[in-house]
């Protein structure tokens, strides 16, 4: 028997949607096979039907050689299949423990039994290098560790067919590298893996076999040694991608935004101390600057005081000339401050608004579509269209789609259109191609040099290196808080990047230019 699983001939619909036309998919036992494809291409509903979550109109699904029903996922966990979740189905007011047993946990006379429980998955975890604390609470652990402990809710559940969807959406590169060792482990163990994504490094790193799909169609399957990064991107997105950013060389203007001595104190409990500490610098129109860090160094921190989400300690902070430190967030928004923020559920949109209404919310009150405080409702449809088309914004009903339905990709775009359609003087983009397939990774890279053109001054964060090192003109290392080197794209590698950023390796004591 050579497969493991078969998926022959599934098709499934959603209203005015066809999300999985006709799709074959084989995986072999003790293989990693990827599943690739853009931003709604069907890759989650093809799995959720294998997990039982959707039943499909057509086709049907084999598993071991056998024929199957697989009516939710309980039936999907007895035929040793288990998924981890783009988005982790954990209960944060419990600990690690509790969430690995929950759904199958041991009773005696009524009474939970947690020795066996704990013994397993202290042995699980040593196995597969999962280090863990059991009694952690799930709401005091980072993302990564919240991943680890999916997976060993799978390997507890003794299942042997993974599903990993869009798994290092969250990560840090660091954390990257640990799971796809542990994917290796897994498939030595005998374990077979499904890995969806749209990240062509991590498909090399670690696929055997790749499955293409497009737009719900399936294009074909290939060995991942004898093809390269330009031939799946092609067949995943149907044209070429150019998978380098394209730029000339400018000279900056004058100064947009002026960063003087800002610090941030933490704001979690009993934490005295800043969590941006004494940062200055300068962003000049027409050039893209790149704060780079490791996840949890203060960038975040330091853009919610750019932005006025968050309030500071001391310093100050201009915007073409004026002091804008103690303006309000609609302020800097009217004076030429767009931003393209890091959480797009908390701070990008209103989820149950349509995305008409998302795509002018810092513009509503403005005259264009406001008229004695009643919204013009033409004036923002036609708007919206007009974004929705030069954006290829893709959602089932248009500019009337609730923005909760899109897919995190098109959610992501339209963040995006709002923002660069006000044309900023300065624009702070958050790690802005976040979840995003190649060719919405190359149309937004390709918009933000166009703006940097046009005399924009750009503050980029971003945690993907490749990303930092193409984009930017310059880059400033943020590690701890502290701004610890100002450097040249063209005159760093990557390897010496990472070395400031895991903060082994700085610049001398002076930053300014």
């Amino acid at each position: 028997m050579e497969y493991i699983i078969e998926m022959l001939n599934i098709t499934k619909e959603f209203p005015g949607i066809i999300a999985n036309d006709d799709i074959t998919l084989q995986l072999k036992k003790g293989e990693i096979h990827a599943l690739l494809g853009e931003n709604g291409a069907g890759k989650s509903t093809l799995m959720s039907v294998l997990f039982g979550l959707y039943q499909p109109e057509k086709g049907k699904i084999i598993v071991k050689g056998k024929e199957e029903k697989i009516k939710g996922p309980l039936d999907a966990n007895a035929l040793g299949i288990g998924m981890v979740h783009q988005h982790f189905k954990l209960v944060h007011n419990f600990t690690v423990l509790q969430n690995i047993v929950l759904g199958i946990e041991t009773t005696k006379n009524g009474i939970l039994k947690m020795e066996d429980a704990r013994k397993k998955v202290v042995e699980l975890s040593e196995r597969y290098n999962l280090f863990v604390d059991p009694d952690a609470y799930i709401s005091d652990i980072t993302v990564g560790m919240q991943q680890r402990v999916e997976i060993l809710k799978m390997l507890y559940r003794d299942n042997d067919i993974l599903i990993f969807d869009e798994p290092t959406a969250v990560l840090t590169p660091q954390e990257i590298e640990e799971l796809m060792q542990i994917m290796r482990e897994l498939t030595t163990e005998g374990k077979s893996i499904l890995f969806i994504t749209h990240k062509l490094n991590e498909i090399k790193a670690v696929a055997d076999r790749c499955s293409v799909l497009r737009r719900g169609k399936y294009i074909g399957t290939v060995h991942v040694s004898e093809t390269d990064k330009q031939m799946l991107s092609e067949m995943m997105v149907g044209r070429k991608v150019n998978l380098t950013v394209e730029k000339e060389e400018k000279a900056p203007g004058e100064i947009v935004l002026e960063v003087n001595d800002l610090s941030v104190m933490s704001k979690r409990e009993g934490h005295t101390k800043n969590v941006v500490e004494h940062v200055s610098f300068k962003v000049r129109k027409g050039e893209i600057v790149c704060i780079a860090g490791i996840d949890g160094n203060g960038q975040t921190e330091l853009v919610h005081a750019l932005t006025g989400l968050d309030g500071i300690s001391s310093g100050s902070i201009h915007l073409n000339g004026e002091d804008v430190t103690k303006k309000s967030i609609r302020y800097r928004n009217t004076h030429g401050m767009s931003h393209i923020p890091e959480d797009r559920h908390k701070h990008g949109l209103v989820l149950d608004y349509n995305l008409a209404y998302n795509l002018v919310l810092q513009q509503y009150f403005e005259k264009q579509f406001n008229q004695a405080g009643f919204i013009k409702q033409d004036a923002v449809n036609q708007y919206a269209d007009l974004l929705i088309e030069k954006y290829d914004i893709r959602s089932g009903q248009g500019r009337e789609t609730k923005v909760r339905s899109m897919s995190g990709g098109n959610q992501q775009k339209a963040i995006v259109a709002r923002e660069i359609m006000k044309n900023p003087d300065l624009l702070l983009a958050v790690q802005p191609v976040r979840g995003l397939d190649v060719g919405a990774i190359e149309y937004i890279h390709k918009e933000l040099v166009k703006q940097r053109d046009a005399g924009c001054a750009i503050l980029l964060v971003s945690l993907e290196l490749e990303e930092v090192m193409n984009l930017s003109d310059r880059i400033l290392v943020m590690f701890e808080g502290k701004i610890v080197a100002d450097l040249d794209p063209k005159h760093v590698t990557i390897n010496e990047l990472g070395l400031y950023m895991a903060g082994s390796k700085r610049e001398g004591d002076s930053h300014e230019e």
